[in-house]
């Protein structure tokens, strides 16, 4: 249990100094300014942090491959920030998280449409 803890810390700080760098600048114009850290995950044994990221405005997969080739000087800094034996390898991912909300949300939607349909079609038999 301490061990889940302690990924779980160190994936929050991964987190914030990665949101830090990405609101101070990367100096890489594949990078816009509307690149957001919304979660990181850490193995249990510390080699990987996956960085899930959302994307708002511009080429998603231009902005993904500049933050994939800043990834040594990403992982540096946290290992600078961060005092652990073993600097995880960073990878980035696209946070679809919000796409897929929007979808259940649709869906949802449509589910509830059919049944005020039916439930109007049924008063109207009843009556």
């Amino acid at each position: 249990m301490a061990s889940n803890n302690r990924t779980r810390r160190i994936a929050e700080e991964i987190r914030k100094i990665v949101s830090t760098m990405l609101i101070n600048g990367i100096k890489d114009p594949r990078i816009n300014s509307l690149v957001s850290v919304t979660d990181v995950e850490v193995t249990s044994d510390l080699s990987y942090a996956y960085i899930y990221v959302s994307i708002l405005g511009g080429d998603e997969e231009s902005t993904l491959d500049g933050l994939k080739s800043a990834c040594g000087y990403i992982r540096r800094e946290v290992g600078k920030n961060i005092k652990i034996r073993h600097t995880p390898e960073i990878i980035f991912k696209i946070d679809d998280s919000l796409l897929k909300g929007m979808y259940m949300d649709e869906l949802i939607k449509k589910v509830n449409n059919g049944y005020k349909d039916s439930s109007e079609e049924n008063e109207k038999d009843g009556e």
